[in-house]
């Protein structure tokens, strides 16, 4: 053994002496190794050990503690289905390459805090049974898909994409992510966490058991089919948007600050639970048009909408293949602004809705009395319309009268009295 070589010490034993005589002989700096199913039976510590190549240690056991703080990494590092029976450090180790921790059992807690990985985190199917940190890690891209964690997970202010999707949470969860986040089909049966900032959120179907508090900083999420069984809120920051909130199931659920005239609502399982504040909608058109139907004059006034009516009425281009959405009927809409709750400060959007549902209510019956109700005074809330059809027969009235008038005395005028001679 010498420095900078080829170390092949596959399916060995290692005790803490026979590994300090090993560093010792590579001079605490070998090449590559090929680590696996080797079984580390005492504490493994390799601070200050440089590995100038690739490390397999895939299937590799440690039966007590494993430490790489200090430890440098200039190539990949394979732990794929590698066991921990007590606890595994990371915290501030710098690899130049990937590592891989696929199908690897934590027993013990984790540390992977302040980490660097240039080319980033892969722990597909992994199992942390204990404690997990990542704070302040910098993993370039982490892939969590399937992996289960026992107790709580801690991922803040962490730079980089990562990927939970199918993973469980038994405890809480505190989460965070740069650039790209997804957790479809997770499951958290704690509290769930998530603060991400300038990225893609896909956090569809997601299933969670406690609070759920989501913040977007200039980022867009995606909620559809989840299930918020706790009391859940969202709150924006900068160009905050969510996309969609289809199918959704949250008895309690805040959206704060948030840009939602792309979001669709069709399917929201509770929409009285929703809360509204500080969010912004879609804009109707504003104009008259003329239609085949009656009534066959329409005008319309500037007012917040859902995105799903836009797409039901086939206001733009954008969303005219939404139109023949069948999730989105004239019948739930209405629903959906009837039980829809701005905040009480924010009165203008809680009468825009309102009105809303008046119209779909419309549209979606035959009565002509809600039409006629809108011609007149637009269902009570548009008093401008009555007024002006007042002001209106008020004009015909005058007029009638006063072309009546002038009619009756241009004949008094052709025919004057005859002159009385005494």
């Amino acid at each position: 053994m010498s420095p900078g070589r080829l170390l092949d010490l596959r399916g060995t034993t290692l005790t803490s002496d026979l590994l300090a005589r090993v560093l010792e002989a590579t001079c605490h700096r070998p090449g590559r190794a090929k680590l696996d199913r080797v079984r580390f039976t005492g504490d493994v510590r390799l601070a200050g050990v440089t590995f100038s190549g690739d490390v397999t240690l895939d299937e590799a056991r440690f039966d007590r503690l494993a430490s790489f703080f200090g430890t440098r990494f200039e190539g990949n590092v394979s732990l794929a289905g590698a066991r921990f029976g007590r606890e595994l450090s990371f915290h501030g180790v710098r690899v130049h390459g990937h590592v891989r921790l696929d199908r690897a059992v934590m027993a013990r807690d984790a540390l992977f805090s302040q980490a660097g990985f240039g080319h980033g985190l892969s722990c597909e199917r992994s199992r942390f049974d204990g404690y997990a940190t990542f704070d302040g890690a910098r993993l370039g891209g982490a892939v969590f898909r399937g992996a289960r964690f026992g107790r709580t997970v801690s991922f803040r202010k962490v730079a980089g994409s990562a990927w939970f999707d199918g993973a469980h949470f038994a405890a809480d969860a505190y989460l965070s992510g740069t650039g790209r986040f997804s957790a479809a089909r997770c499951r958290a049966d704690g509290v769930l966490d998530l603060s991400v900032e300038d990225c893609g959120v896909d956090l569809r179907r997601i299933d969670v058991a406690g609070t759920t508090t989501i913040r977007l900083a200039d980022s867009q999420a995606d909620l559809e089919g989840a299930v918020l069984r706790g009391h859940a809120a969202i709150k924006g920051r900068g160009r905050a948007m969510v996309s969609s909130l289809r199918h959704v199931e949250a008895p309690s659920l805040e959206l704060a600050a948030l840009d939602l005239s792309a979001c669709r609502f069709a399917g929201l399982a509770h929409p009285a639970g929703v809360r509204l504040r500080d969010c912004t909608f879609a804009l109707t058109p504003r104009g008259v048009r003329l239609s085949l139907r009656w009534p066959m004059l329409r005008w319309f006034s500037r007012r917040r909408a859902l995105a799903d009516e836009h797409g039901l009425r086939g206001w733009s281009a954008a969303d005219s293949a939404a139109a023949a959405d069948r999730q989105a009927t004239a019948d739930r809409l209405a629903t959906l602004y009837a039980e829809l709750r701005p905040h009480v400060d924010d009165s203008g959007t809680s009468a825009d809705f309102a009105f809303a549902a008046m119209e779909m209510r419309r549209k979606a019956s035959r009565h002509w009395w809600l039409s006629l109700s809108w011609l007149l005074w637009g269902y009570g809330m548009r008093m401008g319309r009555a007024a002006a059809w007042v002001t209106l027969i008020a004009a015909i009235t005058g007029g009638a009268l006063l072309w009546t008038s002038t009619s009756h005395a241009a004949p008094r005028a052709s025919h004057p009295r005859p002159a009385v001679h005494t």
